[in-house]
């Protein structure tokens, strides 16, 4: 059952996504005014910026998303709180295969791959729904299969 929390979430982002675009916005303003030690949580939760170049515009789209580590890598999840198509972010992130990061003032570039289905996707939801459990919500809300993907440091 759909968490209270997931439930909020799955109803700001599809009913107001004007007032989640200017909150991720103000998000990404302070986290990096900061060089990430404010503005390091979302509802408790650790979070880092991620900057991906806009399939469209070739400009950069930041975004903050939760910290989901395996080791050296991040797990990204591309739920837009359970909205029935994935957050533009992700489409960014698929289109251009590669990112820069940023995690409390340290900044790297990133390889992004899309997870199938199989052991490493379910190894990674579990890790991030351990961090998060509201992406279990997410799933439960919505009928697309919400992407899992992996950001790998370039070498």
């Amino acid at each position: 059952m759909a968490t209270i929390s997931g439930r909020i979430v799955n109803f700001t982002s599809r009913r107001l996504p004007g007032l989640v675009r200017f909150g991720t916005r103000q998000h990404v303003k302070q986290y990096r005014a900061s060089e990430g030690t404010k503005r390091a949580e979302f509802r408790g939760k650790p979070v880092f910026l991620l900057d991906v170049v806009g399939r469209g515009s070739g400009e950069s789209r930041p975004v903050m998303l939760m910290l989901v580590r395996r080791d050296d890598d991040l797990i990204v999840i591309g739920s837009n709180g359970g909205n029935p198509v994935a957050p533009n972010w992700w489409k960014n992130l698929v289109a251009a295969g590669e990112a820069e990061v940023e995690v409390a003032g340290d900044r790297w570039a990133v390889d992004a791959r899309e997870l199938e289905e199989g052991p490493e996707r379910e190894e990674c939801w579990r890790l991030a729904t351990a961090v998060y459990p509201d992406f279990d919500s997410y799933q439960q809300l919505t009928e697309r299969r919400i992407p899992v993907g992996v950001l790998t440091p370039k070498p």
